[in-house]
């Protein structure tokens, strides 16, 4: 009994004999929780029965639960290939007790389930404890018969579960298999936790209180119980394995992989025949319940899924679709559980190869574009992490994909900036699909979506506009209506505000009805494609339904274009200083300044800077007209338009096109095009004037750029000319004069600084270099020269040491420098006749110890150390005078 099939018709068997009634397996899309992106634990289809919302005809319950972690808050995918425990695509065996019975049962029946059904040796079991759980502690001694050591009180929230902020909660206990002492790793909740050694196998859920508020939790009067095994860990428990990838289910998909393409699954290609099992079970799965691949939410995932998978079989030589191939392997194995894929195999099987067909032709354009961000990197040089994350993100590239292209080459990744990337996009992600029974306020632009449809957006060709009230938000519910002196969220059928995007910062205006007012502050996009005005009511009453005017602010609408339309010539004009391979990498565009930042691998210099304004004045100055056009993105990328990194574009995108290039092979052309979804100018000469305030560095290869344009950039240089006017009255000199006289005065002050710094440590040495003769002693046959110096900095010592060990010729230096905070550092010498019996590492670390620090280092000749306390000062020369005397 070690099969896939065999072990979870064994654990549904074992549940319906003690009273349990089966139930299939829920779809992967959740139908009672629209604030989960896929089912991903087994209590999803029970979560209403938990809450008492839904009453079914049984009192327990067991499901082999077909689950998806791939994407919003729980997402495994970037792990699937490197480890041996995590999958996009995974099922969950459970049972549940919906106020049936309680932890007496829950534990007997999940001990006698792997000891006695399963055969799994007690020696090598353990379990934890919520820390406060004693009956559970009880219970396990009692019924198991486990000693005190194999039950661990765990005092974190890895044992207790909630299922989200109120509603049901209580503590966990989780069965821990160990796989012998050969592998590294600890027992939960201690240091080597994170090794391999102890793995969990099955988590008990003890659901027996309600979360009422934050501060409240009180007695649920009917506990329950929810619990999960992953079958893909017990399975390889059961068959000796510790790799969830060598069970048998898994070895036949990599079998029938090996077979197509003829590459055996060994050394460099072990990754990607794992990656093409899981992501094939997935796919299959998702495409079986209803999700098709696309361009945004849930077909956007399994697209990202697909895509990994058919990438790596393109890395095994496969010249011809591939995943299509496997399908009847994973049939065979998993078909007689899942009907559903059988059902669906026609539908799985075209989905794949079309999908597969398509993406090669995406893959052609990404790997285009990652030469193009690694145009001027050589070998042992690192791609920024951001753009990695944007070629996963925007392409479909995952790291692994990148990493390859690039290994070649001997270029690496920012791995660190990468997972930054990942983290705010994941952070973003869970705002919109949180986790099961979480609130989800954000999920109440994507209800509005689905039943108004997205916001029409008017404000290219206007700033006035009428519309309809479709929705009022209020503290995160829909209302009917809004008073004056409320702050609201408002939704109507078409607006001319712009919702924050693409950098720009979203318009502010007025919104008025006939009997109500509204100032909006600002406006957002939310659930894909809802235009969210941002607003207060300041007169009379507002109710969906109203017929509203909306004027959005014209001032700071204009600084918004003129401010966007000058990323685009900077942008155009960083690309020509400083090469092709600068790529914008985020903007904000804001009414009073703009910043984008853009890929170079170093500082630019006042030069470079100068050129980049200079040239796109030159195209302001033109007063061209800025023309947009509405096309497939391939057309416009054919067409020259530049596709920005972390823009998702959909079928037909907005390309803005402005000015005509001066000089050099787009001479006559068009000098910027464009992707861009933003605002902008008519004409270039309405921006007036682009002023570059500076650069700075913002991660590994990406310089920030700042500039203001139009009044701001002219206010700006009329108060840098009343600067210089200032500063050359109080240096009495002409303002043409300023800067020499200033380097005069800079030069001045550093010659009087080191003459300052000469006198201190003449002064601290006792007025004379390196002291005189009488600044030692003579310890057992040895000169012992040591010093406590007050106002002497750390970096200084060493010179004196050195000093101090010219004028004894042969001895011991020890100079203790104490710093205004009273913190220390301290310095030993050694002549170099006395380190064979003195070692400064070992005597600077006696010091170090006086002085209540640890450590140190150096040569035997000269080290280093510090300590918190310099009023010990006088302790610690005499400690190492001490060693000298021994």
């Amino acid at each position: 009994m070690s099969g896939v099939n065999e072990i979870r018709s064994t654990f549904l068997d074992y549940f319906r004999k003690n009273g349990h009634e089966v139930v299939s397996s829920s779809p992967l899309v959740p139908r009672n929780d629209p604030t989960l992106m896929f089912t991903n634990a087994g209590m999803v289809q029970f979560k209403n029965v938990f809450t008492g919302l839904e009453k079914r005809p049984y009192t327990t319950a067991t499901t082999a639960q077909k689950c998806v972690r791939a994407g919003g808050k729980h997402n495994d995918l970037d792990n699937v290939g490197y480890t041996a425990r995590h999958h996009t695509f995974f099922e969950m065996l459970g049972n549940f007790s919906f106020g049936d019975y309680f932890k007496a049962n829950a534990i007997e029946l999940a001990w006698n389930l792997i000891t006695k059904e399963f055969g799994l040796d007690a020696k090598r079991l353990l379990v934890t404890v919520y820390h406060t759980d004693d009956e559970a502690f009880d219970l396990w001694k009692k019924i198991a018969g486990l000693s005190d050591d194999k039950i661990i009180r765990i005092p974190t929230s890895d044992n207790f579960w909630a299922m989200g902020d109120t509603g049901p909660c209580g503590p966990c206990s989780e069965i821990f298999y160990d796989h012998g002492d050969h592998i590294w790793g600890g027992p939960p909740g201690s240091p080597e936790e994170d090794g391999d050694r102890f793995i969990e196998i099955w988590n008990l859920v003890f659901m027996q209180y309600e979360q009422v508020t934050k501060d409240e939790r009180i007695d649920l009067p009917r506990p329950s119980i929810d619990t999960g095994m992953g079958l893909e860990r017990v399975a390889a428990v059961l068959q000796g394995r510790h790799d969830n990838y060598d069970i048998d289910l898994f070895r036949a998909l990599i079998s029938a992989s090996e077979e197509a393409t003829g590459v055996k699954a060994e050394g460099e290609h072990r990754g990607s025949h794992r990656v093409i099992a899981d992501h094939l079970r997935s796919s299959a799965f998702l495409i079986a319940d209803g999700v098709l691949p696309s361009n945004e939410g849930r077909g956007y995932v399994l697209r990202r899924i697909m895509r990994r998978a058919m990438r790596h079989a393109q890395l095994l030589g496969a010249r011809d679709p591939l995943l299509f191939k496997l399908l009847p392997a994973l049939i065979q194995q998993m078909g007689r559980a899942y009907p559903e894929l059988v059902r669906a195999e026609s539908l799985i099987s075209e989905t794949l190869k079309l999908e597969e067909n398509r993406f090669r032709k995406t893959l052609e354009r990404g790997l285009s574009l990652l030469s193009d961000a690694t145009g001027t990197l050589h070998k042992g040089d690192m791609l920024d992490g951001e753009t990695a994350f944007k070629l996963y993100d925007t392409y479909g590239f995952p790291l692994d994909l990148t990493q390859d292209a690039l290994r070649a080459r001997e270029i690496g990744v920012d791995i660190s900036g990468f997972t930054d990337a990942m983290q705010r996009q994941k952070a973003e992600a869970r705002s919109h699909w949180t986790g099961s029974g979480d609130k989800a306020t954000e999920t109440i632009w994507f209800e509005l979506k689905e039943k108004h449809g997205a916001t029409e957006f008017l404000g290219y060709d206007t700033e006035t506009a009428e519309g309809v009230v479709q929705a009022i938000v209020r503290d995160g519910k829909a209302v009917d209506s809004a008073s004056a002196g409320e702050q609201i969220q408002v939704v109507v059928n078409q607006t001319p505000f712009y919702g924050e995007s693409g950098g720009q910062m979203g318009d502010t205006g007025v919104i008025s009805t006939d009997n109500a007012k509204l100032n909006v502050s600002d406006t957002q996009k939310k659930g894909e494609g809802v235009f969210v005005h941002i607003a207060t009511v300041t007169e009379g009453m507002l109710k969906v339904g109203d017929a509203a005017a909306l004027t959005v602010d014209h001032d700071r609408r204009s600084r918004l274009r003129s401010n966007h339309s000058a990323t685009h010539l900077l942008h155009e004009a960083l690309r020509e200083v400083l090469g092709t391979h600068v790529a914008q990498k985020g903007s904000l565009v804001a009414p009073e300044r703009l910043r984008f930042d853009v890929s170079h691998p170093k500082p630019m210099s006042a030069e470079e800077l100068q050129k980049v304004e200079d040239m796109a004045n030159a195209i302001i100055l033109q007063n061209a007209p800025v023309t947009t056009r509405l096309m497939s993105v391939d057309d416009a990328i054919a067409e020259g338009a530049m596709a920005l990194f972390g823009e998702k574009y959909g079928d037909e995108v907005r390309v803005v096109a402005m000015g005509k290039a001066i000089e050099g092979p787009k001479a006559g052309k068009p000098y910027s095009i464009e992707l861009c979804g933003g605002t902008h100018v008519n004409a270039t000469g309405d921006i007036g004037l682009v002023r570059v305030l500076g650069e700075s560095a913002v991660g590994a290869g990406v310089r920030r750029v700042e500039a203001v344009t139009g009044e701001v950039a002219r206010a700006y240089l009329a108060e840098q000319d009343d600067r210089v006017k200032t500063l050359a009255g109080a240096l009495k000199v002409q303002p043409a004069e300023v800067v020499s006289r200033v380097e005069a005065l800079i030069d001045e002050r550093r010659k009087l600084e080191k003459e300052l710094a000469d006198a201190k440590r003449r002064l601290a040495m006792g007025g004379g270099q390196g002291g005189s003769a009488g600044d030692f002693r003579e310890i057992g046959g040895v000169k012992f020269m040591g010093k406590a110096l007050n106002g002497i900095d750390a970096k200084d010592l060493k010179g004196l040491a050195d000093e101090g060990k010219a004028s004894l010729g042969s001895g011991v230096v020890t100079l203790i420098g104490v710093s205004e905070d009273g913190k220390a550092s301290a310095v030993v010498a050694v002549t170099p006749d006395l380190v064979d019996r003195f070692s400064a590492v070992d005597l600077v670390r006696i010091a170090s110890v006086a002085l209540g620090g640890k450590g140190g280092g150096g040569r035997p000749d000269m080290a280093q150390a510090g300590g918190p306390d310099g009023a010990k000062a006088n302790e610690a020369l005499e400690a190492v005078a001490a060693v000298l005397s021994a």
